[in-house]
């Protein structure tokens, strides 16, 4: 891959990762209710599960889904189904040093799971292995998976700290409560292009 080609694909990789989209958001609302030790994790699960996604995208799964064009929709489906319930784990969450603390921290395999219906994930890997990977070989594809996968993991820690840093104001149950409802709602809001594609 010359240089530039894999300049352009570092900058992408991380302006796509270190953007807000579900990952991100559902980092962020974890280091303000867990701390940020207790989302590493769920950090690990994003960058490792995202990495080997790309993997398993180029070197075929995705013609899979192309063989039953109704795959798209089921996944669709899925995705919107499972992001919708943890939008109402993020709005349930209770204080990190409480004990009413509602719920737990997202896993290690949780959040590499998770990738695999996440829909910004999908038009990231999408893009990469189309854009980036034009040779279609498992050596692209892993120079791919490669660059996301050391780009990735210092750009979504950002989110897990900044989540982290936010918990200092928001001691009080209300304020908590709004954070956590409003990352619900953004959460929510991130599925509006997989819903109604412009």
């Amino acid at each position: 891959m010359p240089f530039e080609t894999l300049f352009a694909l570092v900058v992408f990789a991380f302006v796509s990762s270190v953007t807000p989209g579900p990952n991100n958001l559902m980092l962020m609302a974890s280091g303000a209710n867990f701390g940020f030790s207790r989302s590493v994790p769920h950090m690990l699960g994003i960058a490792i599960g995202f990495t080997l996604m790309i993997v398993a995208v180029g070197a075929g799964l995705i013609q899979m889904f192309d063989a039953w064009p109704p795959s798209y929709t089921v996944l669709k489906i899925f995705s919107v189904t499972y992001m919708t319930w943890l939008a109402w784990k993020i709005a349930r969450a209770g204080p990190a040093k409480s004990g009413e603390a509602q719920g737990t921290p997202m896993t290690f395999l949780q959040a590499a799971a998770f990738q695999w219906v996440n829909p910004k994930a999908w038009a990231m890997a999408l893009t990469a292995l189309s854009v980036y990977a034009t040779d279609a070989t498992l050596v692209a594809f892993g120079l791919v998976a490669l660059v996301f996968g050391l780009v990735n993991l210092p750009s979504i820690t950002l989110w897990a700290v900044l989540g982290q840093q936010m918990a200092r104001i928001l001691t009080n149950p209300l304020r908590l409560r709004v954070f956590n409802l409003t990352m619900a709602a953004l959460l929510m809001a991130s599925l509006i292009p997989v819903l109604w594609p412009v």
